[in-house]
């Protein structure tokens, strides 16, 4: 195998499970009808908060479907590579995933050996002890450097968080959290721990859109500095969701809601 192909997939691979554990229980947030909120929160209250709403949202959503495309670009000194994927997927609660993938282009080994690995690991990654090792709470994150912005699309919250162990499935950066419905809506971080020593340095930007009564994923990008040279972005763009069933909060029906997000000009 080319020393460029070896280099990248030991610089990949090790990220798969990171971009999956981002406190978003199932792969989804929901949203709370707006109630009477203080003129201003502290830390505290806004964790209070979170983790509440959080524990409450857990099992609201019951089934949703979607539309994700994966695009892997690594560039380096000795070779570049670029392979995409589409998928479709389907959630049933409490912890199902069914995926069908739609259509692939690239190097056949990218694709089954690290693209397709994402969807493997993120099954994995269901189960209720990882849940538990990843949510963002204070047993597993320490919060600090509270702020308040002014944001027009109230995503005014922000905290930096801190892993209490150096796990591979942990992060550490800032989160940005709605002031209405309290749910994570932006985070740019790097892992707790460096993820191979083929890596340098981790940039992982992910962020949320809300989708009737439920706050999504909307985009992955993870950008890897390679030692000895090279650069590998990986992206996940979710789109086209519906939600096909969801219990009510606390009086709010939240029925079936589609995103009004289309996917790019691709055939299939």
């Amino acid at each position: 195998m080319p020393l460029g192909k070896h280099k990248c997939r030991l610089a990949i691979a090790p990220l798969l499970l990171l971009i999956l554990v981002w406190p978003a229980g199932a792969g989804a947030q929901s949203s709370l009808p707006p109630a009477t909120i203080e003129a201003r929160l502290d830390q505290a209250q806004v964790l209070e908060k979170l983790v509440e709403k959080n524990s409450e949202r857990a099992d609201a959503l019951r089934k949703y479907q979607g539309r994700r495309f994966y695009s892997l670009d690594y560039k380096g000194f000795l070779a570049s590579f670029h392979a995409e994927m589409v998928v479709d997927m389907t959630y049933d609660a409490p912890s199902t995933k069914q995926f069908k993938i739609v259509s692939q282009s690239g190097p056949q080994w990218i694709i089954d050996r690290i693209l397709k690995k994402l969807l493997e690991a993120e099954l994995e990654s269901m189960s209720e002890e990882n849940r538990e090792r990843v949510a963002l709470n204070s047993s597993n994150y320490d919060f600090s450097g509270f702020e308040q912005q002014n944001a027009p699309d109230s995503c005014s919250y922000v905290l930096a968080v801190a892993p209490k162990i150096a796990s591979k499935l942990l992060y550490r950066g800032r989160i940005w959290v709605d002031s209405k419905d309290f749910a994570v809506c932006r985070i740019e971080a790097e892992p707790a721990k460096n993820p191979s020593f083929w890596i340098k340095s981790v940039q992982i930007h992910h962020s949320y859109l809300k989708v009737g009564d439920f706050w999504l994923p909307s985009e992955n990008e993870s950008v890897s500095v390679v030692r000895g040279g090279g650069r590998a972005v990986l992206t996940i763009k979710y789109l086209n969701y519906e939600i096909l069933a969801a219990r009510s909060l606390k009086g709010n029906d939240a029925g079936p809601s589609a995103s009004s997000l289309t996917p790019p000009n691709r055939s299939n």
